[in-house]
């Protein structure tokens, strides 16, 4: 009895989660079909704001650049925060623990803090280019999340299978390439969707970065007075559900074939 209780409350406060969390998306979702801009307000079914954003050349505009630098900036931040959370990895208990805790200072720093920083930084140095002053200060702000992806995965690993690579004639950067990226790919992939995912959302340090150049969340701040056209909701959405299903495809897939081959391996024993 008391069991079976156990797995009805677990059950429904999991339900109940999950309610909770994607509720609001779905009503976004559901809304963004309907003909009136008032959410609550059903007055038909309709395609016309999925068309408009493409009319409006702003919409199309700021779109572009947010895709772009999300991409650009994850993928720059997961290679140097991969490499960095290696380095890491191989340096000494007191100087590694130093260094750790310098580079997660970013994540708990306010993003007002970091975003009149870097707009200073920039100013300082001359940099006015608002496309690479943007693209900069995502990659700044997701490197510490990438570092923190990959680290565990390295703690994970055993130092013997990079030692073992160099004992076979790998040199060190074959070994890293060929052993120690393949055994920590799933933090590596986890660092660029998390990235991927933070560069879609990030609004403060954009704002003051942007520099005239506005990406998604900028655009939908300046036109919230007018109304903001209600499918942009489920075009932001839409890149990371189809790179979280593209990720959990191909783990599911990994996952059975490893399956196939220890059954083959039993089989044959």
């Amino acid at each position: 009895m008391v069991s079976r209780l156990k797995k009805f409350f677990s059950g429904t406060y999991l339900g109940l989660m999950l309610v909770f969390l994607y509720a609001p998306i779905l009503i976004l979702i559901i809304y963004s079909f309907n003909q009136s801009k008032t959410l609550g307000n059903w007055t038909g079914f309709t395609f016309d704001w999925y068309a408009q954003l493409f009319r409006t050349p702003e919409i199309t505009d700021a779109l572009v650049v947010t895709l772009s630098v999300a991409a650009i900036s994850s993928v720059v931040a997961t290679v140097l925060g991969t490499l960095a959370a290696i380095g890491l990895h191989a340096m000494k208990r007191r100087d590694r623990l130093l260094l750790e805790n310098i580079s997660q200072l970013p994540m708990v720093n306010p993003d007002l803090v970091t975003g009149i920083s870097l707009m200073l930084l920039f100013l300082f140095v001359g940099l006015r280019d608002g496309y690479t002053r943007l693209l900069i200060a995502h990659i700044t702000f997701n490197l510490p999340y990438v570092i923190f992806s990959v680290l565990p995965k390295l703690r994970q690993s055993s130092d013997m299978l990079y030692e073992a690579a160099l004992d076979l004639g790998c040199t060190p950067m074959q070994a890293i390439q060929k052993v120690v990226i393949p055994d920590i790919m799933p933090g590596i992939v986890s660092g660029l969707i998390m990235a991927f995912t933070l560069s879609l959302d990030d609004f403060v340090i954009s704002f003051f970065a942007g520099n005239g150049v506005d990406n998604l969340s900028m655009y939908i701040y300046a036109t919230a007075r007018r109304g903001v056209n209600p499918a942009l909701s489920t075009i932001i959405f839409v890149p990371v559900v189809t790179l979280l299903l593209i990720v959990n495809l191909k783990s599911i897939r990994e996952e059975r074939n490893a399956e196939l081959q220890s059954k083959k391996v039993g089989m044959k024993r």
